[in-house]
């Protein structure tokens, strides 16, 4: 009898400092940064390695916006799109550190670029 309560109590903890090993390998979440297209004229964005920026185009369609990065090693456009009756917006994703220019373009005419910086740090 007391054998099995301590061959259960060993099993126990294994299990529970197996699970605690998991836990601890799990990689953080990096939430995306949002702005409105409008506001981005001109700033500057600090995004960290891995994190998007969530471009709002408001009433402009997501996939009328083109964007072209000077350092593509530093970060890429990532262009917006429906897909069934989901709706992404266009983006930007941070590869690696580094800064870099974003011009923005849009599609459906008579709307100026919209240029703006892109200021990548390692994440902590």
């Amino acid at each position: 009898m007391k054998l099995s309560r301590l061959v259960a109590t060993a099993a126990v903890i294994a299990l529970a400092v197996g699970l605690s090993a998991c836990a601890q390998q799990e990689t953080p979440v990096i939430a995306p940064v949002t702005k409105d297209v409008g506001d981005l004229q001109g700033t500057t964005v600090d995004l960290v390695v891995g994190q998007v920026l969530n471009i709002n185009t408001g009433d402009l369609a997501v996939d009328s916006y083109s964007g072209a990065v000077e350092d593509t090693s530093v970060a890429e456009f990532v262009a917006g799109r429906t897909d069934g009756s989901a709706t992404f917006n266009p983006g930007v994703t941070a590869l690696a550190e580094g800064t870099t220019k974003v011009v923005l373009s849009n599609s459906d005419g008579g709307i100026q670029d919209v240029t703006f910086t892109v200021d990548v740090t390692a994440a902590k």
